[in-house]
């Protein structure tokens, strides 16, 4: 199997931009935000002491705010290359100069926002194509997301679901995503907003997809495709459904609670590494490039 060259970066959103730093807030921070930050690990996966890194914010309602946010955390890390590729919709997406500039970088990081304007402006399209055929083949380039941009990664997303409800069958929206990983299910803000139930419903609904819900602050670096490993300051949990033996979702009608049997959960803290291929938990890793 010829396993991607490149990584795959997603972010559980509201991770440290080094806005501490500016009010001069503890010594500490600053080595979280220079040493261990989500930002830094992204950068340094393309090898590079000052890339050429992409900004899209296609999926927030404030574009040019968030990008400007990027783009000056991105250079206190050092990179004086960053910029922000402003794709608002199709057409965005299709000009020569976009997809110049997505050629020409070595990373690209998806802003938060609403994860269905990314798979409705990038489906289908040549930019996508050129990105995933990237990803593939490019050793050390590297595709971040944050929240959103985060959610879109998989070939399933969830689009839409409260929290308080997802438990009931139906409350759980989901659609395709951009395909960058096959077989999974990845939600965010997962601690903070209570989204366990959300994911479980995704799951159970698709026991063959493996569910990921990342917390703020905390991401997951995946390496040829099928090896995940945690970083940041909080929690990753898998939710696997293949040993499901009872479930529900199928019988009952809409609005009914769930019931589900035997649904496995691991909880992951920065330098776990889970295998996507074997579904299994494998340790601890020290080096992230040397994930099988």
């Amino acid at each position: 199997m010829d396993y991607p060259k490149g990584y795959l970066i997603a972010v559980g959103g509201a991770e440290d931009k080094g806005t501490d730093l500016e009010k001069g807030i503890m010594e500490r921070n600053k080595l979280n935000f220079f040493e261990l930050g989500i930002l830094k690990s992204i950068i340094s996966l393309t090898q590079k002491t000052s890339p050429r890194v992409e900004v899209i914010t296609t999926a927030s309602s404030i574009p040019d705010e968030v990008g400007d946010n990027y783009k000056n955390a991105f250079m206190k890390l050092g990179c004086n290359d960053v910029a922000h590729l402003r794709i608002r919709n199709r057409e965005d997406a299709s000009s020569a100069e976009n997809l110049s500039r997505l050629s020409a970088c070595d990373c690209i990081m998806f802003s938060g926002g609403n994860q269905l304007r990314l798979s409705s402006i990038f489906g289908g399209t040549e930019f996508l194509d050129i990105l995933k055929r990237r990803y593939q083949e490019e050793p050390n380039f590297a595709i971040g997301g944050t929240s959103a941009g985060a959610m879109a990664m998989s070939n399933t997303m969830i689009y839409e679901g409260s929290a308080s409800l997802a438990h009931l069958k139906g409350e759980v929206k989901m659609t395709t995503g951009l395909g960058f990983l096959q077989n999974v299910i990845i939600d965010t803000h997962f601690d903070k907003r209570g989204r366990f139930n959300r994911l479980a419903q995704a799951v159970a609904a698709q026991p063959g997809a493996i569910g990921i819900g990342i917390g703020e602050d905390t991401g997951i670096v995946v390496t040829k495709g099928h090896s995940l490993c945690a970083i940041g300051s909080g929690s990753v949990i898998i939710i696997d459904g293949k040993n499901i033996e009872y479930n529900n979702i199928a019988d009952i009608k809409f609005g009914s609670p769930i019931s589900v049997e035997n649904i496995m959960v691991h909880i992951m803290s920065s330098g776990d590494v889970y295998n996507l291929t074997t579904r299994k938990y494998e340790g601890r890793e020290i080096e992230i490039d040397d994930a099988d």
